[in-house]
C-alpha cells in the first residue's frame, strides 16, 4: 500500500517508490568535508500581495486606494512594523523584526517579471523556468545549476573528478518538500521531491529487494544508475537519525504543512547529506474576496509564513551564515482593492532574501511610486527589478557559480554584475 509518494528526477525520468514507514535521514557517500553553501527557496504560490506584506506606508496613494484593506502606519493600532521610515512589515509578521534588527533581512521591492501575463500557471512557469515569455524551456532554474555547476566543477581537474562526479549525482543535493517536484528542479540533474521527508525510507525489506532487482535487470543503463542513486540515498537515510527530531535553540515552528517542511528542511540540512538546495512552498495568496487588512485571509497566511521562516532561521543557527532562504511569488496584486474588498491579479511584488550573507536593514530597488500614472498599466506596481537580478546574485555571490556558469543557468539573459543589486556580501 503507498503511503507517500517520493519522486526522483533524473531527465525524464520520474521513480515512485512505495511502502514506507517513519525513518529518517542520513548521508549520501559524499562526505560534508567543508561547510556546504544551502539556498532555501519558498515560493509563495497564488500572487501574494506584496504591498500589504512589505506595507509603504509613506505613499499617500497606497491608502486611496484601499479604504478598507491598507494596513495602518506605524504607531496606530495594528499598524505596520517600521522599517525604514517609509516601508513597515504587516502586523503578523512581528518574528522578522529580529532578523531585520541583526541585518539578516533585506527585501527588494517592486520586483518581478516585466512579462505582462496575469495568468498564474504561466507567470509561475516563466519564474521557475527563469525564461518569462518562453513556454518551451524544458528545464527549471534551479536544476540548470544543479547541472551546470557540476560540468564546471568537473572541468577544473582530473584530480576533482571523482568527487565532483559523486557531488553530481547525489539525489539528496537537492530536495523539494512537496508532493511533487516543483518546475523549478525539473531537468537533467538528480533531485528529489518528497511530501514528508521521514518516509523516503523504505521499511519493509523485502519490498525494496524487489525494486532494487528490477534496477539492477534493466538494460538503461541510466535507469539502473538513477535506481541505484535512489536506493543508496534510502539507506543512508534510514542510518542517520531515526528518532524524533528537536529543534534547536527554542525554535518552534507551525504545525501547519508549511512549517512542518521547513522543519523538514532544517533536518536534512543538519544531517549533512549533501544538502545545497531546498526547496518549500506556501499556498492560498490569491485573495480576490474579503483579503482583510491586520486581520482576515492575508493576515493568516503572513502568520504562518513568517513564523515558519523565522523559525527555520532560528533551528539552523550558526549554519545561517552559509544559508540563503530566498522567497518569490508570481506575480503582485493591483493597487486598488476592488468591489469585493480583495485585491486582482498584479504585476510587480516583493521578494525577501534572508541569511548571515544578506547585508539587510534595506529595502533594494528602484520605488517607482503607486500614483495612477507611475503605475504599470495604470492600475499595477511597476516592476523596477527584474526577478533574474536576484536569482543571478544569489547564485553567483552566495552558491559561488561563475557568471559563465550563471549565464548557462539563466540562457538568454546576459547576467551582468553591474545589475546585481548588492544584497549579499561577496
Amino acid at each position: 500500500m503507498t503511503s507517500r509518494r517520493v519522486f526522483l528526477k533524473s531527465g525524464a525520468m520520474a521513480m515512485i517508490t512505495m511502502g514506507f514507514a517513519p525513518s529518517f535521514l542520513a548521508r549520501t557517500a559524499l562526505a560534508a568535508s567543508s561547510r556546504r553553501k544551502l539556498l532555501i527557496t519558498v515560493f509563495q504560490r497564488g500572487a501574494v500581495d506584496g504591498l500589504n506584506m512589505v506595507v509603504p506606508y509613506g505613499e499617500a496613494d497606497y491608502y486611496r486606494s484601499r479604504p478598507s484593506i491598507a494596513i495602518a502606519k506605524p504607531g496606530t493600532a495594528d499598524g505596520a512594523i517600521d522599517l525604514d521610515g517609509f516601508f513597515g512589515l504587516h502586523p503578523r509578521m512581528s518574528s522578522f523584526k529580529p532578523l531585520w534588527d541583526r541585518g539578516e533581512l533585506a527585501i527588494v521591492q517592486a520586483s518581478g517579471s516585466h512579462d505582462t501575463t496575469r495568468s498564474h500557471f504561466d507567470a509561475q512557469d516563466y519564474m521557475e523556468s527563469a525564461t518569462p515569455g518562453v513556454k518551451s524551456t524544458k528545464d527549471g532554474w534551479l536544476n540548470r545549476y544543479l547541472a551546470a555547476s557540476a560540468e564546471a566543477l568537473a572541468d577544473r581537474s582530473a584530480a576533482a573528478h571523482d568527487a565532483t562526479v559523486a557531488a553530481g549525482r547525489n539525489p539528496l543535493r537537492a530536495v523539494a518538500l512537496t508532493s511533487q517536484m516543483p518546475r523549478t528542479l525539473q531537468g537533467a540533474a538528480p533531485a528529489l521531491a518528497m511530501g514528508k521527508a521521514a518516509d523516503f525510507a523504505v521499511a519493509d525489506m523485502g519490498a525494496r529487494a524487489s525494486f532494487e532487482e528490477i534496477y539492477q535487470a534493466t538494460q538503461d543503463k541510466s535507469l539502473n544508475g538513477t535506481g541505484g542513486e535512489a536506493f543508496d540515498a534510502m539507506r543512508t537515510l534510514a542510518k542517520k537519525t531515526s528518532g524524533p527530531y528537536r529543534p534547536a535553540n527554542g525554535a518552534a515552528y507551525p504545525r501547519s504543512p508549511f512549517g512542518q517542511a521547513l522543519q523538514e528542511i532544517a533536518r536534512l540540512a543538519k544531517s549533512d547529506v549533501g544538502l545545497e538546495i531546498a526547496f518549500a512552498e506556501s499556498t492560498q495568496w490569491d485573495h480576490h474576496v474579503n483579503q482583510g487588512a491586520a486581520t482576515g485571509q492575508m493576515a493568516n497566511r503572513l502568520d504562518d509564513f513568517s513564523r515558519g521562516i523565522a523559525a527555520l532561521a532560528q533551528d539552523l543557527g550558526e549554519r545561517m551564515a552559509d544559508t540563503v532562504i530566498l522567497t518569490m511569488s508570481e506575480f503582485g496584486r493591483a493597487v486598488a482593492e476592488n468591489g469585493s474588498r480583495g485585491t486582482d491579479h498584479g504585476h510587480g511584488n516583493a521578494m525577501l532574501v534572508i541569511g548571515g550573507s544578506v547585508k539587510g536593514r534595506e529595502v533594494y530597488g528602484q520605488w517607482p511610486g503607486l500614483r495612477p500614472d507611475q503605475r504599470f498599466e495604470g492600475r499595477d506596481l511597476a516592476v523596477t527589478t527584474d526577478f533574474r537580478d536576484v536569482f543571478s546574485e544569489v547564485v553567483v555571490k552566495h552558491l559561488g557559480a561563475t557568471t559563465a556558469t550563471a549565464a548557462q543557468v539563466f540562457p538568454g539573459y546576459g547576467i551582468k554584475a553591474a545589475a546585481f543589486r548588492g544584497i549579499l556580501r561577496a
